[in-house]
């Protein structure tokens, strides 16, 4: 072999020495997709559990949206490695998931501030949300008489399933509602319709006005003692056992007093 061939092995030999443990040192990625209603929680314990030290220098975090069904699509086929859902199981969902639940959420009903209205009763969401009621001045106390403008979820939507199995019973949405891709955007489209009503989780209600449910009101208090009753679970959903540090990730959201506490903050801890 010739000096010049000598010396291009005996480079490319280091080369792949000093490769070698680069990328073995390279931190891994957890890529979360799904709830827009999880999505507020998650984004607030990212910097938390790097703050930590199980999670500084050792992880990073990409996030998506899209809906639940997407981040639980996402998880069964692999593109990502957590799906945030705010609805639970399904019998349609793909086998294999496992479901870690990590928080609950209150659900409010809404309307805009200009409207009178402070309380509904299941009947009555039922029939505003059905179309069977569709005029304010059949809701007492809204002090309106025009239309009632619908704003509700995608069927995508861990958010629109909730309602559903919380407030609606064997009664379905009208197909006149106006569907959403997100909280954010529901919560925008009540505050700036006098007439609109929706319903959103209650991270959202800011800027808009949450009401009574069978007189109890939609607050974060009542969320955990119990008395408001319109509350779904969040989950972590992974493609079998977590493993690694996003079991260790996992692990710490529903354990740790770091993570207790953010959740605390704006929902309802685990018991």
């Amino acid at each position: 072999m010739s000096r010049s061939r000598i010396t291009l092995a005996a480079v490319a030999a280091v080369a792949a020495m000093v490769v070698a443990p680069a990328a073995a040192s390279a931190k891994p990625i957890i890529t979360l997709s799904g709830s827009t209603s999880v999505a507020p929680l998650t984004s607030k314990l990212f910097p938390a559990f790097l703050a930590s030290s199980l999670g500084k220098g050792k992880v990073s975090f990409k996030q998506y949206q899209g809906g639940s069904d997407v981040g639980i699509s996402d998880v069964s086929a692999g593109r990502v490695t957590i799906g945030n859902s705010s609805r639970d199981l399904k019998s349609s969902d793909s086998g294999g998931l496992t479901w870690n639940k990590i928080a609950r959420d209150a659900l409010c009903v809404a309307v805009n501030k200009s409207n009178g209205a402070s309380n509904l009763t299941t009947a009555q969401v039922q029939a505003i949300f059905s179309g069977s009621t569709r005029s304010w001045s059949d809701i007492p106390g809204s002090g309106k008489t025009g239309s009632i403008n619908l704003y509700v979820r995608t069927a995508a939507s861990g958010t629109q399933d909730a309602f559903l199995k919380l407030f609606m019973g064997s009664s379905t949405v009208s197909n006149s509602a106006a569907q959403k891709a997100s909280n954010g955007l529901i919560q925008s489209s009540v505050k700036s319709d006098p007439n609109g009503i929706g319903y959103v989780s209650f991270d959202f209600v800011g800027g808009i006005k949450p009401l009574q449910y069978q007189g109890v009101a939609c607050t974060l208090t009542n969320a955990k003692s119990g008395a408001y009753s319109a509350v779904r679970n969040f989950w972590m959903v992974t493609r079998g056992a977590p493993t690694g540090i996003t079991s260790t990730f996992i692990r710490w959201v529903q354990t740790s007093t770091a993570a207790k506490k953010i959740v605390a903050a704006g929902w309802v801890p685990l018991v």
